[in-house]
């Protein structure tokens, strides 16, 4: 098992910081010999804790910055990264991102998308869950007051997602994604075809369209409630604020 990261989005509405970094590389922590706790570091931490040795990045937008901090990094937290470049990431979207990772996905992975402010205790909840045939296990918020703008799901307790999109009424979601999915080695060949199916469709569409896609053909996907866990996705500076005082406690 691998750790793999979706670190390639350029972050517009959290100028400055990302005049110059990927969202990943934001600062979000106290300083640490030297240099600002980022997102990446929270993400490369977690997957260290839980026993994880090799790591695959998937960069883009100022990928030059990660590349400059991938020896520090390893060094850090006793990974191997491997970065794997988006030669589109400011044109189309994050289905795409996660397809140029797909030779990634056939070593089993825990997906973290780059800008998600979360405990270790995600990782755990979905290493606990594996097993009984489960092939692909999202990480999901069951207690969070849902609004437009999360990717929320709707899920059945035998037949396992029926729906993920942020284009739903949250009154009939069971939870939202917060980005973080168990990905088992055998789900590898049937999720690369999904996302290209959907990249090809429309480049604006984010992965989880790649997810539904993989319902709709019959594919089970399971979800794992991680409980009351605070967390946050980085989309902006009020998010950013949120994260700071969030990771301040890990």
């Amino acid at each position: 098992m691998i750790g793999l990261v979706l670190a390639a989005g350029a972050g517009r509405r959290l100028r400055p910081y990302t005049d110059t970094l990927p969202k990943a590389l934001v600062p979000v922590g106290p300083e640490q010999d030297g240099e600002a706790t980022t997102i990446l570091d929270l993400t490369l931490g977690n997957f260290a804790e839980i026993g994880l040795t090799e790591v695959a990045i998937i960069v883009g937008y100022r990928k030059e910055a990660v590349y400059e901090r991938k020896e520090a990094l390893e060094q850090k937290y006793g990974l191997k990264l491997t970065l794997i470049d988006n030669d589109k990431a400011e044109e189309w979207n994050n289905a795409y991102s996660l397809w140029c990772g797909r030779d990634s996905l056939q070593h089993t992975v825990i997906l973290a998308n780059g800008d998600t402010v979360h405990p270790v205790s995600v990782e755990k909840t979905l290493l606990a869950a594996r097993g009984d045939g489960r092939k692909i296990i999202l990480a999901l918020d069951t207690v969070k007051q849902l609004a437009d703008e999360e990717m929320k799901v709707i899920v059945d307790p035998v037949k396992g997602v029926q729906k993920i999109t942020k284009l739903m009424d949250p009154a009939t979601a069971t939870g939202e994604y917060i980005g973080v999915t168990l990905i088992e080695g055998e789900a590898a060949a049937d999720l690369a075809d999904a996302l290209k199916t959907t990249f090809e469709r429309d480049p604006d569409l984010y992965y989880e369209d790649g997810y539904q896609e993989l319902v709709n053909r019959g594919f089970k996907i399971d979800v794992a409630p991680i409980g009351d866990v605070s967390w946050v996705e980085i989309d902006n500076h009020d998010d950013l604020a949120k994260g700071r005082e969030i990771a301040c406690r890990y």
